[in-house]
């Protein structure tokens, strides 16, 4: 093979995406690349480290081509999609890159009549735009990392289907492509891909018999739980809290993030839906974090909206974090190595994105250790979570000569700013 065409394929290995070579003449040498490039493409969504969640992309890959499609979810601002297995089942929900709230490719016309009626308040200028399919992947390394156990297995994969939102050239490439095959396939086989483009986005497992918290809660609230499912709820609670604080969710409303209840099952009658299901002999209450995609932001909110946390209006929030909240988290995340290696973590999934700017990325670990910089103080001293979100906003970034400002030195790697510039719209 030649030198170029193997600086080629190496190329193709660096890239966080496809990037098949537009043309390549035909020896034998050259398919050989071409065949290299064919292998990688099956196995981009390979996770050598968890065979299980690839065998679930596997199953969706074998539906799509069997023709059971994804079905694009009529709620939210952005395009996502229900996928499922060949028999029809749900198994994931799958948000591309470009069908984002602010994405090119973005179906709902909601988003597109705002960005042309009312371009000042467009996106939120806290977020690095279109970066919603790695934060939905980096609040599951952060729960994965913290072992709160509150986000469904998330990870960045490909996939193509016809329901995705397309292009028109996309489309029409892709139906001439194939029609060439058809009617020349001498000139078809010289395309190095049939077919409409593969999309990248976050990949979610779907969970069952999940609610939306605002539904329990608000039966929770007309029939109070049982003392021992009660701090089973808080517990959950808590872990949810965690995550949103350090990760600096900007989007979390009593509809996104999920309540599974299980009656403890006592023999009676009972037609109510909500308990036909249940079958466990103990009470069980779980908590699932979903939609995480506007999180990680690279400096607090100080513009317009501040972006509040609506769970610190709950009664939960003004429980001071439990004794096994504490042991859980607190000798994680007063490790600076710990917390180290959770930014080197979110580096390694950060950069595969094509638009990705190491010091935007700085900037937005900065923001992430001053929020774990609180929540270290905050367990310490036995505060609530509605006390946690009233703490002053920090920042804690790497140290630099003849840095300026009111800044009070850690050690010799990390220095801590107070942000005082608060948004318009302040909550607290």
């Amino acid at each position: 093979v030649q030198i170029n065409q193997i600086f080629l394929y190496f190329e193709f290995l660096k890239s966080p995406k496809y990037c098949y070579p537009t043309y390549l003449p035909n020896t034998d040498e050259n398919n050989l690349v071409i065949h290299l490039f064919s292998f990688i493409h099956v196995t981009m969504n390979v996770f050598l480290e968890d065979p299980e969640f690839t065998d679930t992309i596997l199953k969706a890959e074998h539906a799509i081509d069997s023709g059971v499609l994804p079905e694009r979810i009529s709620q939210g601002s952005s395009g996502s999609y229900f996928v499922k297995d060949p028999k029809g089942k749900i198994i994931g929900v799958f948000k591309p890159k470009s069908e984002e709230p602010y994405g090119h490719l973005n179906p709902k016309w909601t988003k597109y009549f705002h960005k042309i009626c009312c371009p000042c308040c467009f996106g939120r200028g806290c977020l690095v735009p279109n970066q919603g399919y790695l934060s939905e992947a980096g609040a599951y390394v952060v729960d994965e990392k913290l072992g709160l156990g509150v986000v469904p297995k998330t990870k960045v994969v490909w996939l193509v289907s016809e329901t995705f939102n397309y292009s028109a050239i996309d489309r029409a490439k892709s139906k001439g492509k194939k029609y060439a095959l058809e009617k020349v396939p001498s000139v078809g086989k010289k395309f190095h891909r049939i077919g409409l483009p593969p999309k990248v986005g976050s990949f979610q497992l779907f969970v069952d018999c999940y609610k939306e918290a605002d539904y329990w809660l608000r039966k929770f609230e007309a029939d109070p739980l049982p003392e021992n499912v009660r701090k089973q709820l808080q517990s959950q609670f808590e872990r949810l809290v965690v995550l949103d604080y350090i990760t600096r969710n900007t989007d979390r409303g009593n509809d996104n993030w999920l309540v599974r209840y299980e009656k403890q099952n006592d023999g009676s009658k009972n037609s109510s839906k909500e308990t036909e299901w249940t079958t466990g002999k103990e009470s069980l209450i779980k908590i699932a974090a979903i939609d995480n995609g506007l999180a990680f932001p690279f400096k607090h909110p100080d513009e317009w909206r501040a972006y509040p946390f609506h769970w610190a209006w709950l009664p939960q929030a003004k429980v001071p974090f439990s004794e096994e909240t504490r042991e859980l988290i607190l000798p994680r995340i007063s490790d600076m190595n710990f917390v180290q290696d959770l930014c080197e973590d979110l580096y390694e999934l950060f950069k595969t994105d094509k638009g990705f700017d190491k010091a935007t990325f700085e900037n937005q670990m900065s923001v992430m250790r001053g929020q774990i910089l609180n929540l270290t103080q905050a367990l310490k001293d036995g505060k609530s979570p509605l006390q946690l979100v009233q703490m002053p906003r920090v920042i804690v970034e790497r140290s630099q000569s003849g840095s300026q400002g009111r800044i009070v030195h850690l050690n010799n790697s990390f220095t801590q700013t107070v942000n005082c510039r608060k948004p318009f719209f302040s909550s607290w």
